[in-house]
């Protein structure tokens, strides 16, 4: 069982509002919170929110009392999938409709590391010291320490609501799904229901584990990726090959590589992400064919698509997500698994640790040039600390986060199987980033989940079909079953 938290709350140092066109009132908040909730002495960061409310003028005026009730409606709290990612803006957020529909104010709050509370960059990683100290501050930045803060920002808003209202809704995408889980895990007082999508997190499973289950999925992905569009097993082993034998550098300055290319294969699992991918392979192969070189306009688009520059987290703490607790590290599980399969599967070939893997020099009838490249998924490998600008100077830092075998423990299994919070979840069959079969069995460990399983969306599908997504998420609670 883990140990219990005491929090205190964070403390509010801002709060504005405004209008925004489409009836909305923005508050927007900053608090700080401790880097270290077990140590007060370890400085501090800034937490930022923004708090959405309708914007209406009523026929009649209301009351005092009205107005209290209306200004202390339940929170529900958005949480962003990643990890690395700040939230959107109200009026753009595909959650504002029907949460302020159905009676809630909702918080966009942004993690620690992200958006605009205290966002990880390395320039200022460096002011905190060697690889070390910068490893050792970046260990602050996982799930745990998300939930502490969130719980102190409750704390802070709810402190003269009524004991009806101080507990609030969580709703995680992806993600969050995983943060929500934590959420449960510390802080269950504190929570009146938990919304997750796409985010039945591996609770039980190892890194190793996830993504030995992951890479099926990615080779899934890629077969029906080549099946819509064959013509690019040759267009993907062009550029695949102009990239090894000209290393270019793209408009941001980073280095252009193999494995650069093949990583936009995180966008596969998304709605529409097989077209985005052929979009971008077809201007990238032609202009190789008209012009010898690939122009800015095609790598600042190509750029635009794996946003590790802008969010860093994403790739120094992306394993960890699928650590939990003391005595495992990830130690670079996915390229591992990735070089063990590149034995049998010549897809992945690129992966492997044999020079000569990955050789354009046979003749274009040969099998080996008409094998398709597979890209990869959701996986972060040591090479992309060598082609992104953001991630160079933090390659030290990567390694040691992924030695580290000290890391607190996300999920207390035992407080899940007790957990007494409705829990309502939307789980995709075809999901490329969260297996089927592990969200499974973490519905299971969780008292009291209810899912809505499908196998005709995607893990983007909040976004790409709100409407039916919520609407079985809000029927997961509002309906009875037999």
């Amino acid at each position: 069982m883990m140990a219990a938290q005491v929090i205190r709350p964070a403390r509010l140092l801002n709060r504005t509002a405004h209008i925004v066109p489409g009836q909305l009132r923005v508050t927007e908040l900053t608090f700080e919170v401790p880097l270290n909730h077990s140590n007060l002495s370890a400085g501090n960061l800034k937490i930022f929110g923004r708090q959405v409310t309708k914007h209406d003028t009523p026929i009649v005026p209301r009351t005092d009392s009205e107005l209290e009730e209306y200004h202390r409606r339940p929170y529900l709290v958005y949480l962003e999938g990643g990890p690395g990612f700040g939230n959107r803006e109200p009026q753009d957020h595909q959650l504002t409709k029907t949460a302020l529909d159905r009676g809630y104010t909702l918080l966009l709050l942004d993690y620690r590391g992200t958006g605009l509370s205290t966002p990880i960059n390395q320039p200022h990683l460096a002011t905190l010291g060697g690889p070390q100290q910068q490893a050792d501050y970046l260990k602050r930045f996982r799930a745990d320490s998300i939930v502490q803060d969130a719980e102190a920002v409750r704390l802070c808003l709810t402190a003269d609501y009524p004991e009806t209202h101080k507990k609030w809704s969580i709703f995680g995408q992806s993600y969050g799904g995983f943060v929500a889980l934590t959420y449960l895990s510390q802080f269950p007082q504190g929570l009146r229901e938990v919304f997750l999508t796409g985010g039945l997190a591996p609770v039980k499973r190892t890194a190793q584990e996830v993504y030995t289950a992951l890479y099926k999925k990615v080779i899934q992905r890629n077969e029906a990726y080549y099946r819509k569009f064959p013509e690019d097993v040759g267009r993907v082993r062009k550029v695949a090959q102009y990239l090894d034998e000209k290393s270019p550098r793209l408009p941001g300055g980073g280095q252009f590589t193999v494995e650069r290319l093949l990583g936009i294969g995180l966008c596969m699992g998304m709605n529409g992400g097989l077209d985005l991918i052929h979009s971008t392979i077809l201007k990238l192969a032609m202009d190789i064919e008209q012009f010898g070189f690939i122009t800015r306009a095609a790598g600042a688009a190509f750029e635009g698509l794996i946003p590790f520059d802008t969010n860093p987290i994403y790739a120094v703490l992306h394993e960890s997500i699928y650590v939990n607790g003391p005595g495992l590290a990830s130690d670079w599980a996915a390229h591992r698994v990735g070089k063990t399969l590149a034995e049998s599967e010549p897809g992945l070939s690129w992966l492997s640790s044999v020079p000569q893997a990955l050789d354009y020099s046979s003749s274009s009838s040969s099998s080996t040039n008409q094998q398709p490249l597979y890209f990869s998924g959701e996986m972060v490998y040591p090479a992309h600390f060598d082609c992104y600008p953001e991630l160079k100077d933090m390659k030290e830092t990567a390694e040691l986060l992924a030695k580290h075998d000290d890391w607190p423990r996300l999920y207390d299994l035992d407080q899940l199987a007790r957990n007494e919070v409705p829990v309502y979840a939307a789980s995709y069959v075809e999901d490329m980033y969260v297996d089927a079969d592990f969200a499974r069995e973490t519905a299971k460990a969780v008292r009291g989940t209810k899912v809505f399983e499908t196998n005709v969306m995607y893990h983007g599908a909040l976004r790409a079909k709100t409407d039916e997504v919520l609407g079985q998420l809000f029927k997961l609670r509002d309906d009875t079953l037999d």
